[in-house]
């Protein structure tokens, strides 16, 4: 199952990649058209401004094409302006002034119509208000004063922001951003994962647009791998769980752990002593083992080999390394036939007796198992008391 989700899981990467890096035709927007303008100085786009207001006073008396002319407008102004004390260039157009002209040309009907037409839209409820064309020349002439006084105002003023800069350094001296730190490694490296993945998703989109059914694809297979590896993290909590939820004394007939972990460590100690190095290994991994099993690392169960107990103790577990040792000198001695020596035992029961002490044995029964001691120190016996594994 591991494999299967690790394999799934880099297949959706390498598509996902290939879809964020593969290029998108788009189609291609046109540039705008430059209907004309030209770069004046503030003094320049005054005279212009004025010449403006002279042609809307003579269009609002005449009413004619010849003098309401938007040619008459001439072209647009890019004029250096001052923003926020900083120096920029402005486009100032004019073609609203070009389309009142047009209209402007036509002389406005009589009174009692515009009136008329002005109380229908109303009723209607159109949502502004209708004026008429000379009553909008004339807000184009106050307009184009405005604009002159404006720019007659010169350059702005550089804005003295002391007394913000005042107010807000007694803000942050406040006992609220006293706590406050900059950007660390760790905002940097969520910042850039969220950039990765937005980038992801927004290549993922785009292909989209040209294999819809791949980019459903794609949310599918994500969808699984999400699922499934939900599931194969709630078996794995589940296991764990169920395998140290054992109740204590709960031992299978025939289990390790249905005998004492002592007598198991006796009858390793009376094999020693006879020279019996082979048999001793055995006794005193199962020693261990029911140890093990009596602190309810896993459930007791008879049929069970060795690599399937190994199996059992988690990867972050101090006492897996010994237990690993341990059950690699057992299988060699005992399963593969391979003749073992005192000093082969020797090593055993250090780490059998490692694995108890680290289990909870007591203080004073470990000090009377000790490696050589126990050896040398233990009466003669014949052998194992209980039935053999």
């Amino acid at each position: 199952m591991r494999r299967l989700a690790w394999a799934a899981g880099v297949a959706f990467a390498l598509v996902a990649m290939h879809a964020w890096a593969a290029p998108v035709a788009l189609p291609k927007v046109p540039a705008p058209k430059n209907d004309g303008w030209r770069a004046s100085t503030m003094e320049e786009y005054r005279q212009h401004l004025a010449k403006l207001g002279t042609l809307v006073e003579a269009c609002a008396k005449a009413r004619n094409k010849t003098v309401c002319d938007p040619k008459a407008v001439g072209p647009d102004d890019r004029v250096p302006w001052m923003a926020n004390g900083h120096a920029e260039q402005r486009m100032i157009r004019f073609a609203w002034l070009r389309n009142l002209l047009l209209s402007a040309q036509t002389p406005d009907k009589s009174d009692a119509e515009f009136e008329a037409r002005k109380k229908e839209a109303e009723k209607k409820d159109e949502g502004f208000t209708l004026a008429s064309t000379g009553d909008l020349l004339k807000d184009a002439a106050d307009r184009l004063k405005d604009d002159a006084n404006e720019s007659a105002g010169g350059a702005e003023k550089p804005v003295d922001w002391a007394a913000e800069r005042a107010t807000l350094g007694r803000v942050l001296a406040g006992k609220e951003f006293r706590n406050l730190k900059g950007e660390t490694a760790t905002d940097k490296f969520s910042e850039w994962l969220s950039r990765w993945l937005n980038n992801l998703f927004s290549g993922v989109a785009k292909m989209r647009i040209s294999a819809p059914w791949l980019g459903e694809a794609i949310v599918v297979l994500f969808v699984v791998l999400v699922c499934v590896g939900l599931v194969w993290g709630l078996l794995q909590f589940e296991r764990r769980w169920r395998v140290r939820l054992v109740p204590e004394g709960d031992a299978a007939a025939g289990a390790p752990s249905a005998r004492d972990w002592q007598k198991w460590l006796e009858d390793a100690r009376r094999a020693a002593v006879q020279g019996r190095w082979r048999e001793a290994i055995h006794f005193v991994y199962w020693a261990a083992i029911a140890r093990l099993e009596q602190k309810r690392l896993w459930p007791a169960d008879k049929a069970r080999t060795p690599r399937e107990y190994l199996a059992l103790v988690a990867e972050e577990d101090a006492r897996k390394p010994g237990l690993a040792q341990l059950t690699r000198s057992f299988e060699r001695t005992w399963y593969g036939g391979r003749a073992a020596g005192q000093g082969e035992y020797e090593h055993a029961e250090a780490l059998a007796t490692g694995l108890i002490a680290q289990s909870g044995m007591q203080s004073g029964v470990q000090s009377g198992v000790m490696t050589g001691g126990a050896v040398s120190g233990a009466g003669n016996g014949t052998g194992r008391t209980g039935g053999a594994r």
